[in-house]
């Protein structure tokens, strides 16, 4: 008598079971790394917009102004409408003379010959701390 090839209900229930277990820790993985991949690109996205400024006003001859909005949670480059940052993440400047700015608008000023009139910008979450620091010489540093 010849065997039947094949596999039996059980043998693809249990394979179904394990495939649905797998792609269920897949998806819990990559839903947790989400909102910590849009914290790290607002992060470097204020960097970068620091760095245009910085060539924009050396390229024009004119003042650029990059101006962080702590109540509404935005930041943009002279009068663009912007970007925010993501949800759950705050953001502060540690100015020089002031201290601690948390609430409110603060500008932060590049002049056609290189000067910066500004803070230190830290962003933060409930699991990580960015900080941007604005080197007069090489620019925004982020840290």
């Amino acid at each position: 008598m010849e065997k039947e090839k094949g596999f039996t209900l059980l043998e693809l229930v249990i394979v179904m079971f394990l495939i649905t277990l797998l792609m269920s820790l897949a998806a819990a993985f990559f839903a947790n790394t989400l909102p910590a991949s849009k914290f790290s690109a607002s992060v470097r996205e204020i960097a970068a917009m620091m760095r245009h400024a910085k060539a924009l006003a050396q390229i024009t001859g004119e003042t650029q102004t990059v101006t962080i909005d702590m109540d509404a949670g935005r930041y943009r480059i002279g009068d663009t409408g912007g970007k925010a940052v993501p949800d759950g993440a705050h953001i502060k400047i540690i100015d020089p003379r002031e201290g601690e700015i948390d609430r409110g608008t603060y500008r932060i000023d590049f002049s056609p010959t290189g000067g910066i009139e500004g803070g230190t910008i830290v962003l933060w979450n409930e699991k990580k701390t960015a900080t941007i620091t604005i080197d007069p010489i090489a620019g925004p540093v982020v840290q």
